[in-house]
């Protein structure tokens, strides 16, 4: 989750979504007669921080089960923190009794572990140096030595990578093409191992994406640390360096969880989700804790009221893998039971400390006819409860990204992750302006006080706003005519989940 806000401003004139009650009325066949019908005012009287806030505390105990194996709590997939969780989600849906009907979605996860990791250019140890996602390990899982060899261009090509690269370790200009394509054609080249560096201003969290046997270790360094070796090599001086990474790359399984209300017209899906998984530096309380557990909660509330149209709950495995839950969940759809689903809205990351109120800028003019009306839905509520809000990028950094590319409308709202809050934004919403939105975001700190209360309980209010509106109504939504997507130049995004892939 994810991005630096792209534009500021609290909007006025803009009235609260209504439904107007002729419409619900025309709907309410589809309703169970039993219950009250769900309105977004109902829906959200029910929604209170301190219920949120006692199923984190039992979510960071599921996380501490993983205490034994990774000496820290964390709800990595794969790890008893993470099947906890699973469990947890699964036995309260369950207990709700007949409201919905739950599946169970198994699939391969690739998962990557680094336990250390060393680079030593010439006499210096890199502060920025960072071991990719999904790296190999050197070989032996030992220390390598070599030459550290510039390569050209931006490595894209085969004639980049020089004769001598053989026994040597590359250092690889970012751009152009991923860091996977780059680290197999060192690999290819005969590389010990590779060190892409930035080409714009910080550091870099990246990673190779799907494996190939031709991966070689791979590091990511900043544009500053880098700079003084690019400088020696181009002017032909020798650079001594060492690289280490002991790491693991494995293929497992692990589980979507999906319930879907049995009320409601089937044929008019609302779907919503979260993912289930954190990464293994922490136990993801915010990271996406806050998102899963307000789903778990609005899923709860909503078994109170009859519906016209069915909602649907996700909970994804593997997003920090890079988004393989929402995306293996998409690419297993008929075309007919895609086009049941009339929009998707992700909710990662819903708590950050020093938060803003973060809204991605959906439109249609990139991206499925519908994602700019949730777009506006969701920056009305704000309007109307006078509170402040960002357009952020929809760049492919959570799993809506899957939905998208299948021609399913989608958006979402976040808090902020790593992204710098500015002295703008520290008046609209408070806070420190020059810390990240989440000082703790993917870290060990992301525990229970590293949730904003606040922001939690009016984002979750909204999420349940979101849920009743169309549970209610689509009734000036556009209507799904395909499955094509006409989001632009989608295979370009440099993200497709939280970390960089180019």
């Amino acid at each position: 989750m994810r991005s630096a806000a792209l534009s500021l401003g609290l909007i006025s004139g803009i009235s609260a979504f209504r439904i107007p009650l002729s419409q619900a009325l025309e709907q309410l066949p589809l309703a169970d007669a039993r219950k009250e019908l769900v309105s977004s005012s109902g829906l959200q009287d029910q929604i209170h921080a301190s219920n949120l806030l006692d199923r984190a505390k039992v979510l960071y105990g599921l996380a501490e089960q993983a205490i034994d194996e990774y000496n820290h709590p964390t709800r990595v997939i794969g790890s008893k923190g993470h099947l906890a969780t699973l469990d947890y989600i699964y036995s309260t849906i369950v207990g709700l009794g007949d409201y919905y009907d739950v599946t169970n979605q198994s699939f391969p996860a690739v998962s990557g572990n680094v336990y250390e990791s060393r680079l030593v250019l010439g006499h210096e140890v890199p502060v920025s140096a960072r071991p990719m996602g999904l790296t190999p390990a050197t070989k032996n899982k030992q220390p390598v030595y070599g030459q550290l060899i510039l390569v050209s261009n931006q490595g894209c090509d085969v004639a980049d990578y020089p004769s001598d690269l053989a026994g040597a370790i590359a250092l690889i200009k970012r751009g152009t093409c991923p860091f996977g394509t780059k680290s197999e054609l060192a690999g290819k080249a005969g590389a010990l191992a590779a060190v892409v560096y930035n080409n714009e201003p910080g550091e870099m969290s990246g990673t190779l994406g799907t494996p190939s046997p031709n991966h070689v270790a791979t590091f990511g360094l900043s544009d500053t640390d880098a700079a003084p070796f690019v400088h020696k090599l181009k002017h032909g001086k020798k650079v001594d360096s060492i690289a280490y990474i002991d790491a693991t790359v494995d293929t497992i399984h692990t589980t979507n969880i999906i319930a879907q209300t049995k009320g409601g017209n089937p044929e008019n899906c609302v779907m919503l989700g979260g993912h289930s998984d954190s990464v293994t530096e922490g136990p993801g309380i915010n990271d996406d804790g806050s998102g899963t557990l307000t789903l778990l909660e609005i899923a709860t509330q909503l078994t109170k009221y009859s519906i016209n149209n069915c909602v649907r709950f996700a909970w994804w495995a593997a997003e920090e893998e890079g988004l393989l839950g929402s995306d293996y969940y998409v690419s297993v759809l008929s075309e007919e039971e895609n086009l049941k689903i009339r929009l998707f809205m992700d909710y990662d990351m819903l708590a950050s400390p020093n938060f803003a109120y973060q809204v991605y800028n959906a439109t249609n003019a990139v991206n499925p006819v519908g994602s700019e009306e949730l777009r506006d839905l969701y920056t009305e509520f704000y309007v109307s409860h006078g509170l402040n809000f960002s357009y952020i990028p929809f760049d492919g950094r959570s799993d809506y990204d899957g939905f998208i590319r299948n021609g399913i409308p989608g958006g979402g709202i976040a808090t902020g992750a790593e992204g710098v809050k500015t002295e703008e934004e520290q008046m609209m919403y408070g806070g420190v302006a020059g810390d990240w939105y989440d000082p703790c975001y993917h870290q060990l700190c992301d525990n229970l006080g590293n949730l904003n209360a606040t922001a939690w309980e009016i984002n979750s209010k909204l999420v349940a706003h979101t849920v009743a509106t169309y549970a209610l109504s689509f009734e000036g939504f556009p209507a799904r005519t395909g499955t094509n997507s006409n989001a632009m130049e989608l295979e370009k995004r440099k993200y497709h989940g939280p970390k960089l892939l180019m």
